[in-house]
């Protein structure tokens, strides 16, 4: 199973932009990814196609299995 942390701003265009992070260390802790997030906007590092990031809009885990065929 493949995991990945994806983590949501608000850019200056108000639209949506993310930030994913393979095989985030678990269990993923929320206090943590909030005070990240808030690292993230105030050292301005990311500008986007919709310009800055602004706050935050979520986290959240997505996992997939994957299955290999032999062909």
């Amino acid at each position: 199973m493949a995991k990945t942390l994806v983590l949501q701003f608000i850019n200056t265009m108000n639209k949506t932009s993310t930030l994913s992070i393979e095989n985030p260390i678990e269990p993923v802790d929320p206090v943590k990814v909030n005070t990240v997030m808030d690292q993230i906007i105030a050292a301005n590092v990311f500008i986007t196609s919709g310009g800055e990031l602004l706050s935050k809009k979520g986290a959240y885990v997505v996992e997939r299995n994957v299955d290999d065929i032999e062909l």
